[in-house]
């Protein structure tokens, strides 16, 4: 096993299939000769030069709609916003295009294009900068949606998702680009849709996605001094979802709570607690409960920006009134 960081499994992963593939380029503002807004591209453009590393204007509306027409005429692009944050301003070209393109050529034009960069809160950005937006793609038919939470996943996920020919949204956790992990040193890649159990529990399940991974496993290890035995699921795609991981391990433990960093109106946590009461009602002993962001515009101050923010507390208590 390599101990690499999040940011440099993500580079291993774009690279290896660069290598393997002349039709996949890396297309995004800072890209090139910055090395990416967060480094995950460093090395890149003097490896393969500015035709397949190809930096930009201020232009995501632009150079997104560049990606898919070049998707539709053989090639594989992998588009990097600097944040989902601003993928709103070309979320008509990944809505709009994108995701039905296929769909409505009648098969005549696969998509094989991954949009990615940076999501969620990254520590006093403010309102605009601050945002989860896994569950507005995730809404949309036609895309499918990955937000690993380690380097072992980050590596094995993107390169499913570059070799897929549907649009991935593939959201990485700003703050997670330092964070570190074992990752083989040998070639893999790990299916889209297969979630995995990150810790193994009976008293409660606690299902998961990307940054929240942490706080969850925070929680649980508060937990297990106290006698409470948490079992983590770590979705790491929501589309597709691991459906039966979730099932099997309610019906082991009878309990569910989602942890998510986004606002709780409507949710990618509102369709898992659904789908649970749906499919597994007979199996539980409590209704499914939820811990998210607060639901307000994100903070700038640092004090409040940790108060909106999930946190092991606020799992942890939510677990302890789960169990009484």
């Amino acid at each position: 096993m390599a101990i690499l960081t999040y940011r440099e499994a993500l580079n291993r992963a774009m690279v290896e299939e660069m290598e393997k593939d002349p039709s996949i380029y890396l297309m995004g503002e800072e890209v090139g000769h910055y090395q990416g807004a967060y480094k995950v591209s460093q090395g890149m453009l003097e490896k393969f030069g500015e035709e397949r590393v190809i930096d930009t204007p201020i232009s995501e509306n632009g150079f997104a709609g560049i990606g898919v027409g070049s998707a539709m005429v053989g090639l594989r692009p992998i588009i990097e916003f600097m944040t989902w944050n601003f993928s709103l301003v070309a979320i008509d070209q990944i809505i709009n295009s994108a995701a039905k393109m296929n769909y409505m050529s009648g098969g005549q034009f696969p998509m094989p294009i991954v949009f990615r960069g940076a999501g969620g809160a990254g520590g006093r950005l403010g309102a605009q900068h601050s945002q989860a937006f896994e569950s507005w793609y995730a809404h949309c038919p036609g895309l499918k949606v990955v937000c690993p939470a380690t380097p072992k996943d980050a590596y094995g996920l993107l390169k499913s998702s570059i070799r897929d020919n549907n649009p991935t949204i593939f959201i990485e956790s700003e703050v997670l680009y330092g964070s570190k992990g074992e990752v083989p040193e040998q070639e893999y890649t790990i299916p889209l849709g297969l979630g995995e159990i990150k810790r193994k529990g009976t008293d409660i399940t606690l299902v998961t996605w990307s940054r929240a991974l942490g706080f969850a496993e925070e929680a649980a290890a508060i937990l297990e001094k106290e006698g409470i035995s948490v079992e983590i699921v770590d979705l790491r795609s929501l589309r597709p979802l691991d459906e039966n991981l979730i099932y099997e391990s309610v019906k082991k433990t009878n309990r569910a709570l989602v942890v998510e960093e986004g606002w709780p109106v409507a949710g990618f946590g509102a369709q898992i607690a659904y789908l649970i009461q749906k499919n597994a009602f007979a199996y539980l002993d409590h209704p499914v409960e939820r811990v998210t962001q607060m639901d307000v515009p994100m903070s700038y101050a640092a004090n409040l920006e940790r108060m909106s923010l999930p946190n092991a507390t606020r799992v942890a208590d939510t677990i302890r009134e789960m169990l009484q």
